[in-house]
């Protein structure tokens, strides 16, 4: 999405925490971003919502809202003409 991100991801049990987790995909990515548009300071908004998935049906759910999110914004016509979308089957 132009404006911002969805991931669902499955961590290791010996895995850092969450927030660590995304702490340093957020602090990476923005360094990065801000070395392409050429500027310095924050880059991700501090707030997060994140969502422990209880079941293989709300797994499905949430992984067919994700792929859908740039249909539903009127961005492409199917989910795989999203250039930004990484499907990784588990």
């Amino acid at each position: 999405m132009p404006n911002h991100v969805h991931l669902v991801v499955s961590l290791a049990y010996n895995a850092p925490l969450l927030v660590e987790t995304l702490q340093r995909i957020k602090g990476y990515t923005a360094l990065q971003a801000n070395k392409l548009l050429g500027r310095t300071g924050q880059f991700w908004q501090r707030e997060t919502y994140d969502h422990i998935v209880r079941s293989g049906e709300e797994m499905q759910r949430i992984i067919a809202y994700v792929l859908n999110n740039p249909v539903k914004a009127g961005l492409v016509d199917t989910w795989e003409q999203w250039p930004h979308t990484y499907w990784a089957e588990p």
